[in-house]
């Protein structure tokens, strides 16, 4: 969960703002649907894609579309075996824009991952109440697609959202859909729903 963080500065020391603090590493995904290793993949995998862009823990993480608001994102201090199991950073920007994803998308809707959705679908987890009692296959739930982009080097995250809007149009019938795009290079989480 969320806690208030006072006077947490930008990473290039302008003005102290106050943000609300999410951890990515360890990274509470706030469900029982996701392992406890799997979510520490996560959490790690995108702090290394913050540290490869030079942030430090704390740096604010923008959020555009659905929300407009901003996160002091935390994680502990990596290690040099971070560096070497995540040195595939295509990779590494998948899992940890999924990790970043799902903590800002249960901190904006109170939606949480519910399970991961199989190939061929266009989307890549389900997400909901995990206490929904109806027990129906579609009930309350939501399609989430992520994607991640390292280092946006001018307009790929627009591109992006748009192309991942595209691709969840054949899961359409299902259910409603949200995308989000995770940029690690300044920090930001652009949210839509489709």
């Amino acid at each position: 969960m969320t806690a208030p963080v006072e006077n947490i500065g930008d990473p290039v020391g302008h003005l102290p703002v106050s943000l609300k603090r999410i951890c990515i590493r360890p990274i509470d995904l706030g469900t029982p649907a996701i392992t406890g290793s799997y979510a520490a993949m996560l959490g790690e995998a995108a702090a290394v894609c913050l540290e490869e862009n030079s942030h430090a823990s704390g740096v604010a993480l923008n959020l555009a579309g659905l929300s407009t608001e901003a996160f002091a994102i935390q994680w502990q201090q990596l290690e040099a075996a971070h560096q070497s199991t995540y040195k595939d950073l295509q990779e590494a920007t998948e899992f940890g824009a999924y990790g970043v994803a799902l903590v800002v998308i249960r901190e904006v809707t109170g939606k949480t991952a519910i399970e991961r959705s199989a190939k061929g679908g266009g989307f890549d987890w389900w997400i909901g109440d995990s206490d929904d009692p109806s027990g129906l296959p579609f009930h309350g739930k939501t399609r989430l697609e992520v994607s991640g982009i390292l280092r946006d080097r001018g307009g790929a995250l627009q591109a992006r959202l748009e192309i991942k809007k595209r691709q969840t149009d054949p899961s359409d019938s299902l259910a409603p859909a949200i995308i989000a795009i995770v940029e690690f290079g300044q920090p930001t989480a652009h949210i839509e729903v489709k």
